[in-house]
């Protein structure tokens, strides 16, 4: 079986450990972005035993090369949001089969079958620029969707108000996923209170059309306006094919074929056992064909069940979209 083909089949530990290695040396020997880090940090190849001796790519390297492993040609490129100026990241895709598959299989173990769904997307940001990772996978669960009144909503709070009132009523299964302003819009607008048949999730990101707030303080507002015991959450980014979701109290919990590691502050290649504070290093199978070890510029916490914490974000590291709010 080829890589690509083991990595939505893991079962455990071992099988994940296993493909991780064997991802890493060929992304090693095929990825020239990778291999030039690897090879500036000095490190051999029969150094690498173990995936916390695998050295991560910093996630900055997307803004500034093009991260492709293989020798295909990409189908479409995501771009990811910024100021005006700024050089944003881009990701590369060889294969958008195992984007779809990635998220698709994550979304419906989270939230069950879309085409069961009333699938609503409030993403005003991200539908006013084009190559957006997150706009793509939500075109697609609303398309997978088989109610008439899935959709995007730009501005039409009132709306899309309405189309929560009827979903409360009739009880149909209901996901309204949204950027934190606009559910924040929504929610001093429209508030009333939400049954239990829909799910709301958040995906960050003020982009300066708010102060930034902790994600907790971001809850508490949602939760008391729609009356909602939990508000979730999703966890993703244009560097990575995969996401992670919470249900509630800033706990995500990734896909088999995803893991979170904590690296120390100080030392980014020393890798911190569970319970302790530190940097936020992704392994995403997913990216077999750009780079599946990136290390990010969260800060958080990862538990002995492979569930992680957001905490904040690196001093000076940029604001962005998909990630919520420094602490």
């Amino acid at each position: 079986m080829k890589p690509e083909e083991k990595i939505f089949n893991i079962s455990n530990e071992q099988d994940f450990n296993s493909l991780a290695i064997e991802i890493f040396r060929y992304q090693l020997k095929t990825n020239p972005v990778y291999s030039k880090y690897f090879h500036h940090l000095g490190r051999g190849l029969e150094t690498i035993k173990t995936i916390e001796q695998i050295p991560f790519l910093p996630i900055e390297m997307f803004r500034e090369h093009q991260v492709i492993a293989g020798n295909m040609m990409p189908s479409v490129v995501f771009e990811s949001s910024g100021t005006t100026g700024q050089k944003t990241s881009k990701h590369y895709i060889i294969s958008e089969e195992i984007y779809q598959e990635s998220f698709l299989k994550s979304f419906s173990e989270n939230f069950g079958n879309p085409k069961d769904l009333c699938i609503l997307a409030l993403l005003p940001s991200y539908l006013e620029r084009e190559n957006s990772s997150l706009v793509y996978m939500m075109n697609q669960l609303i398309d997978m969707s088989q109610h008439p009144e899935s959709g995007f909503y730009l501005d039409e709070l009132d709306q899309l108000s309405k189309v929560l009132q009827k979903r409360a009523a009739d009880k149909h299964p209901t996901i309204l996923l949204g950027v934190s302003f606009a559910l924040l819009d929504l929610a001093e607008k429209f508030p009333f209170p939400i049954n239990d048949n829909i799910t709301i999730i958040e995906t960050g990101g003020m982009k300066g059309k708010r102060k930034e707030m902790i994600r907790e303080e971001l809850h508490d507002i949602l939760k008391k306006a729609f009356v909602k015991d939990s508000i979730h959450s999703e966890y993703g980014m244009t560097e990575l094919l995969s996401q992670a979701y919470s249900k509630g109290r800033n706990r995500f919990y990734p896909p088999p074929w995803m893991k979170v590691m904590i690296r120390d502050m100080y030392d980014p290649f020393t890798i911190l056992p569970a319970g302790q504070s530190g940097g936020i290093n992704i392994i995403d199978l997913a990216n077999i064909y750009s780079c599946s070890f990136i290390a990010t510029s969260d800060l958080g916490i990862v538990y002995e069940d492979g569930s992680f914490e957001i905490s904040g974000r690196f001093d000076q590291a940029d604001v962005r979209g998909c990630n919520l709010m420094v602490v």
